[in-house]
């Protein structure tokens, strides 16, 4: 007996999956899932291979009440621009929930991956930045640094954005990309710490492994996103700044503690506040989360197998039996 199996190029979902509100919501309701302790997330599958300077990480889960699962998959081979090929590639497969059978096959390249994170960014946003951001400001210059602004200026609209990077020509591309698409004014600046100091809601998109973020540039109203440390041995933030912030949250305790912020904070010895909150117990009110216009806020995202179930279903409910098909 077979059965149909719908396959989704990159291209087509592109033209049908944009970064918006809704899929801020989808992403949004993956942690409320998550709160909820129901779902059925497994460790990252990740392997990191020296010898091809690249890495591979797998993830998925589970969400009762979906009809579906999906599994990601995602390279990264950084060398590849040398051979004129992208770093980063990859694809999701979207099982039944019911028979575990292939449902689609989304070859987005990483595209979903990209469009899921930065929503997580303006969840984050949503519910732990200052209800007023006049200046936004990214480290790190790569498609990501310019999503997460693009994002988070969809709950937040500042109404400038500063960009700090190691290639001043690479920060002066981004700031100019992000004027273009946002319509506000972008400045690059060459002192992360003065970008710090000028802004109200900071996002670190870099695979940096010393931080480039420092305890002492915290000030009074801001929230930090760091999206960067998906893998054991990044760090972006100083350790010491988790402690330091009135309150830090994690999308997961359990992967941040192994390959997020806290990893770093643990193995330093300096983290003595507990259990962090996860971001979706702060949106359904379960633990605190920005307690004061004046508070210090920090989210650790290191991506989640429930945000890609999520955007996995909903851009199967929009493209419905639409697409290229073929029995299995």
């Amino acid at each position: 007996m077979t059965h149909d199996i719908q396959i989704v190029t990159e291209a087509e979902l592109k033209e049908a999956v944009k970064l918006d509100l809704t899929v801020v919501d989808v992403v949004e309701q993956a942690f409320v899932a998550l709160a909820s302790g129901k779902v059925v997330m497994p460790p990252i599958l990740s392997m990191d291979l020296h010898e091809a300077n690249g890495e591979v990480d797998v993830k998925t889960a589970y969400i009762p009440g979906f009809d579906g699962f999906a599994i990601k998959v995602s390279p990264g081979f950084f060398d590849n621009p040398k051979l004129g090929l992208p770093s980063l590639n990859g694809l999701m497969i979207l099982f039944s929930a019911k028979t575990g059978l292939v449902e689609s096959l989304f070859l987005d390249n990483g595209y979903l991956t990209d469009v899921r994170t930065a929503a997580a960014g303006a969840v984050a946003a949503r519910h732990l930045a200052p209800k007023t951001v006049e200046t936004a400001g990214v480290i790190g210059t790569g498609v990501q640094a310019r999503l997460q602004m693009i994002a988070a200026h969809l709950v937040r609209p500042f109404k400038q954005v500063l960009v700090h990077g190691r290639d001043p020509e690479k920060a002066a591309a981004c700031a100019a990309d992000l004027a273009k698409a946002l319509g506000i004014e972008a400045e690059v600046m060459t002192d992360a710490a003065e970008l710090v100091a000028q802004s109200q809601l900071v996002v670190t998109t870099t695979p940096a492994r010393e931080p480039v973020l420092k305890s002492e540039w915290l000030h009074p109203g801001l929230h930090i996103t760091a999206m960067g440390s998906d893998q054991a041995g990044k760090n972006e933030i100083d350790p010491s700044a988790l402690v330091a912030a009135d309150a830090y949250i994690c999308d997961s305790v359990k992967q941040c503690e192994v390959s997020g912020e806290l990893e770093a904070a643990m193995a330093a010895g300096l983290w003595n506040k507990g259990t962090p909150a996860e971001l979706g117990e702060v949106i359904t009110g379960a633990r605190p989360g920005r307690i004061s216009p004046d508070a210090i806020t920090i989210c650790d995202l290191t991506g989640t197998g429930a945000q890609d179930t999520a955007i996995a279903t909903h851009v199967r409910k929009h493209f419905g039996s639409a697409g290229t098909v073929i029995q299995a």
